[in-house]
């Protein structure tokens, strides 16, 4: 079904794959007449070409690139203005379109979800940017519509940022990086590596793009094998899918931990371009006729049946046969696997009480966001669903287009009217389901969705309250057809069906009617509106010679995911008050830390106000003589404050907030084995925090120690990457910490505090 290469591989006029082993040279040389250096051949990829025609540093091995678009949804777009604001912004120099498709639906809060949006209509007439209004479109589907470019790179501050299916490469990453290219800076990064994933065959009826989507990520996700590199989708298997079966494929590949993804473009995307009213933004892409990968994932297209992720994660995949077969063990497994995953004693986790009849039973089914709601799945959903009804029992089927237009089509189509027959209802576009603001499951209840993510509370349960909820991960088709047979888990492959595939039809007229486009046009004297929710950043201190940090949260999960670190959900309520929100941090998985950490800032806040810190925080006395025994450290010159140590924190969403709640509280660093992705410790290091690695075995720390680092703003200024650091309350124990690859404006940034510190500065300066 799936294989994975060992080593790395040339392709040949896009079909040709020779494994870079001893007979390479002499396989090209016999049948290309040569044989180029695996560093040319890379040159022949598609991912390098459009790096290459971005990159602004003349190096190709590290990297400045400058994109040609800006995209961000309501959690994101109020903090990343803010501190664009802060760091000197006059107007966006590039389209930046800001859409709220995650608002909170005002579940918390009074006024302050519709505040932040009427902050983001004047802020784009003010700086010269475009408003899409709420339940228009998700993000993802408003850019592959509107936004996406054939060799074009887009950015947005929403993990799943994902067009290249549509000849798009598109990355997502926390808003820091937005402000970087609001204030006409770059995204630096190292040329990254880039993995084929060859498409063969044909898929078979009943099989959706969220099966292929899975049964990929089951392959890659634990071996790290496509981690932040980009996937280059190739292969005569292209051309046997639709426009919308590769976005459903591509969307996902965020969950492979992937750093973007870019395909061949064909006739099919061209004939996208044209429906949508933009033939011009159409470009053939395709490798060069040699190409070198660092890698290959094969695909038999035809081999894949429908799948399941089951919880806590997208990786969790069985095919619905295989679960079906061996229900009972593989829910064993899942019940093995939460209690790693939930850490809750007050939780008894179980699935098989849903097991009835021998058969699986589940109380809800979703197709949402920016991965389910397209056209192709629902038309789909409704040939299955026609003439037949969900029941009157616990099942419930919501059905979510991802965008007006979409949406408008479906009803022109009569496909709405076919699935609200059923007994399903269908909502505006809103990426609810995706984050918990939307369809929360009952206690103890288990929901499929063809949507993105199945990460604990993600759904919007509270397990520190008691509440435990599951989703499972499925396409459309199978949730379909589960609903079908009354939410009795059913495949797709089981049902009798045949599909229409009605021809779709955009209209642009909602959009021109309703989304406002004030590109290239700012307006200076539009006054921002500031609702009462939406705060300043606080101040944040530049870091100093020494470094005291009390552990305050210790997480052995082999993966700790953003919204574990700040759960998504209500809590986006406050996503515009960094105080307000970061009352949040850790709260379904470390209730207590958010006491442990104010209780060491209000050391460092006496610090920097020039108090007392022994009388502000009466433990870090004994800290500091304990410290002063073995080196001198003067209060002053010592910066106080908190880290958390995760094995391997950042899996998941880009939303900023992951790091800056940590960094409000007087977060200064993290520890851990090693980053989940290349975007949350980004966003550390943008937040001025230290991204340590600790690589060796048992830890030298636990909880509630407080570690001393000796010169670190001299070891950050000196490149320096083995850092010296002492368990103080067990004698002074000393342990080697490693800081990873630091670029010198990233050095910077550390030193001065955070990105704002580090852009007014430069204003000063």
């Amino acid at each position: 079904m799936i294989k994975l290469y060992g080593n790395g591989v040339y392709l040949v006029n896009g079909s040709r794959i020779i494994e870079d082993d001893a007979e390479a040279a002499s396989v090209l040389n016999a049948e290309c007449g040569s044989a180029p250096s695996k560093e040319e051949a890379a040159k022949g990829t598609m991912a390098y070409k459009i790096l290459e025609e971005h990159n602004t540093s003349g190096d190709m091995q590290n990297l400045h690139i400058k994109f040609d678009k800006l995209t961000s949804h309501d959690i994101t777009f109020v903090g990343i203005i803010q501190t664009a604001r802060a760091s000197g912004l006059e107007k966006f120099p590039v389209p930046y379109v800001l859409t709220n498709c995650h608002n909170s639906l005002c579940a918390v809060g009074g006024t302050i979800n519709e505040d932040d949006h009427m902050f983001g209509l004047s802020c784009a007439k003010k700086y010269g940017g475009m408003y899409v209004p709420p339940h228009q479109a998700v993000i993802h589907q408003f850019a592959r519509e509107m936004l996406a470019g054939g060799g074009k790179m887009l950015l947005g501050s929403d993990s799943h940022t994902r067009y290249g299916a549509l000849g798009t490469m598109a990355m997502g990453e926390g808003g820091p990086e937005l402000v970087k290219q609001l204030l006409g800076r770059t995204y630096d990064i190292a040329m990254p590596g880039v993995v084929a994933v060859y498409l063969a065959g044909k898929p078979q009826k009943g099989v959706g793009p969220q099966d292929i989507a899975l049964a990929i990520i089951g392959a890659v996700f634990a071996n790290g094998y496509v981690n932040n590199k980009v996937m280059e989708f190739v292969g005569d298997g292209v051309a046997n899918l639709s426009a919308d079966f590769r976005i459903g494929i591509d969307v996902m590949t965020t969950e492979t931990t992937c750093l973007s993804s870019i395909w061949t473009t064909d006739n099919e995307i061209k004939e996208f371009y044209e429906i949508h009213k933009r033939p011009e933004d159409y470009k053939e892409l395709k490798p060069d006729n040699i190409a070198y990968y660092d890698g290959m994932v094969y695909v038999d297209l035809s081999e894949i049946k429908p799948m399941i992720a089951m919880p806590f994660h997208p990786s969790n995949v069985y095919t619905i046969d295989e679960l079906n077969d061996n229900l009972l063990d593989i829910l064993d497994d899942v019940e093995k696997k939460a209690l790693v995953s939930l850490d809750n004693n007050k939780i008894n986790y179980t699935l098989k009480d849903k097991v009835r009849n021998g058969k699986l039973y589940v109380e809800q089914g979703v197709i949402a966001g920016c991965a389910g709601g397209g056209f192709e799945n629902i038309c789909d959903t409704a040939d299955i669903l026609r003439g037949k009804y969900i029941g009157a029992d616990e099942f419930s089927l919501s059905v979510y287009p991802s965008s007006q237009p979409v949406f408008m089509e479906l009803v022109k189509n009569g496909v709405i009217a076919d699935i609200m027959a059923t007994g399903a209802t269908v909502r505006s576009a809103f990426c609810g389901p995706c984050f918990g603001a939307g369809d929360v499951p009952p206690n103890n209840g288990l929901s499929i969705r063809h949507s993105t993510r199945n990460f604990p509370n993600r759904e919007g349960s509270k397990v520190t309250d008691g509440q435990i909820a599951s989703v499972a991960l499925m396409d459309a088709r199978s949730i379909a057809a589960t609903a079908a047979n009354k939410g009795y888990l059913t495949s797709a492959m089981d049902i009798d069906v045949s599909f229409g595939k009605p021809k779709y039809f955009f209209d642009s007229k909602i959009y021109e009617n309703r989304v406002y486009n004030g590109v290239g046009n700012p307006q200076p004297d539009v006054e921002i509106k500031l609702g009462p929710n939406i705060k300043d950043w606080p101040v944040m201190s530049a870091l100093t010679d020494n470094m005291v940090l009390k552990v305050v949260s210790e997480i052995h999960d082999p993966v700790t995911t953003t919204d574990e670190l700040i759960p998504s959900g209500e809590t986006s309520s406050f996503r515009s008050n960094p105080l307000g929100l970061a009352e949040f941090t850790l709260s379904r998985k470390d209730p207590s830390y958010v006491g442990r950490a104010k209780a060491v800032q209000l050391a460092e806040k006496a610090r920097v106000a020039g108090e007392d810190i022994f009388a502000a925080c009466p433990e870090v006395e004994e800290v500091f003589k304990q410290v002063n025994a073995k080196f001198e450290s003067k209060p002053e010159d010592t910066q106080i404050g908190s880290l958390i140590y995760a094995v391997k924190p950042g899996d998941g969403s880009a939303r900023e907030q992951a790091a800056s709640c940590q960094k409000v509280l007087g977060g200064f660093a993290n520890i851990a084995k090693e980053y989940a992705t290349k975007r949350y410790r980004s966003n550390l290091i943008n937040w001025g925090m230290l991204p340590f690695l600790y690589e060796d075995g048992e830890l030298p720390f636990q909880n509630g120690d407080y570690i001393f680092i000796k010169d670190i703003k001299n070891a950050i200024i000196n490149k320096e990457d083995n850092i010296k650091a002492y368990v103080v309350n067990k004698g002074m124990k000393e342990f080697t910490l490693k800081l990873g690859r630091l670029t010198d404006d990233e050095r910077d940034i550390i030193i001065k505090g955070c990105l704002i510190n580090y852009y007014r500065a430069q204003m000063q300066g």
